[in-house]
């Protein structure tokens, strides 16, 4: 009777534990395609991104320090390794693309020039796309976090080695800033 007692407790030791290891494997891989749809859309920036400076160059030459800042941050984020590092230089890159957003409102003849307004519409689709990416990952990863802390999964994360995964932040003080809106119908 105790040997059968034994073995029921070591069959259920052993279905807690293939149960919670499996679910700790799929959370991380639901976090790591999440890494990836976010990899894919920051790919299509940085290739929408050579198309428009190349568009603009001409009529902003006296913009050109804005331009290289651009194509060199673009270059920094493609070059970025790691969670943590890609989302630093993609804010940078960020904040030179709006910088580049707000010049192009200087120069009535980019502002008319529908090759500029199509790859602006796209920019900006993109910068949506990977915000909601960037969400999904986040939620996905937070749910592999929480999993991995809570007992007695964690005892599950200390024999197989599991790692949190890092989430994307803010890191700039200036995107967490409320935008200026002005109304006022001139």
């Amino acid at each position: 009777m105790a040997l059968w007692i034994v073995l029921a407790v070591l069959i259920i030791l052993g279905i807690w534990l293939m149960t919670s290891y499996n679910g700790l494997v799929s959370l991380k891989n639901q976090a790591l395609n999440g890494w990836k749809q976010i990899d894919v859309q920051l790919k299509r920036r940085h290739d929408l991104i050579p198309n428009l400076v190349e568009t603009v160059k001409g009529a902003m030459k006296f913009e050109q320090t804005t331009l290289t800042q651009v194509i060199e941050a673009r270059n920094r984020a493609i070059a970025a390794q790691g969670i943590a590092e890609k989302a630093a230089e993609e804010n940078v890159l960020s904040g030179a693309l709006r910088q580049l957003f707000a010049l192009v409102e200087n120069y009535p003849n980019l502002k008319s020039n529908e090759n500029v307004s199509k790859l602006q519409e796209e920019l900006v689709s993109t910068e949506n796309r990977i915000g909601f990416a960037r969400q999904f990952y986040n939620d996905i990863a937070t749910k592999f976090n929480i999993a991995q802390q809570v007992f007695p999964t964690n005892i599950i994360v200390g024999m197989f080695g599991f790692k949190p995964a890092e989430l994307f932040e803010v890191s700039d003080a200036s995107e967490r800033e409320t935008p200026k809106v002005d109304l006022n119908l001139k």
